[in-house]
């Protein structure tokens, strides 16, 4: 039993520590000027933001917000599907959207999902987000970095 308790305390430092550096990253960054995008409007059905989706078939919009970009997906009609966080190379699923624990990053790795049929929906130079479509009607996302050639080997864990 102790062993999977310093698990559980090792997995609440690791999260910690992200959410960390992402604050940090919005502290040092919010000097810079934002490239424009909107800062409200996360985890609404129809936000005022460009759609930015890589896909016909998923809308995607980027908020930002002291330099943390916050990356949301929704289907075509509108019901939000998942939100994280993107800062310097580290993501935090939000608790936002109908498959919100079916997120992926590195950070929050999962099993690799039972279809890994899907497609690239969003990708700029630091974020990759991939959509898997499952048989029970859910959806699995996966966030990665930019350079990530695949996004489910880069966001899963092995069982």
């Amino acid at each position: 039993m102790k062993g999977k308790h310093m698990q559980h305390a090792s997995i609440r430092f690791a999260r910690f520590a992200v959410v960390g550096l992402l604050v940090m990253a919005s502290g040092l960054s919010s000097a810079m000027a934002t490239d424009g995008l909107p800062s409200t409007g996360l985890g609404q059905s129809w936000p005022n933001a460009t759609d930015v989706s890589a896909s016909p078939r998923w809308h995607v919009y980027v908020f930002q917000r002291q330099g943390v970009r916050y990356i949301q997906v929704n289907d075509l009609n509108g019901k939000v599907h998942t939100a994280f966080a993107a800062a310097a190379g580290n993501f935090l699923g939000l608790p936002v959207g109908v498959d919100a624990a079916g997120l992926a990053t590195p950070q929050e790795p999962l099993p690799v999902p039972a279809s890994k049929k899907g497609e690239i929906v969003y990708q700029d130079a630091a974020v990759k987000v991939f959509v898997a479509p499952q048989a029970d009607g859910s959806l699995r996302v996966f966030a990665a970095s930019g350079d990530c050639t695949d996004p489910i080997e880069c966001t899963s864990r092995i069982q």
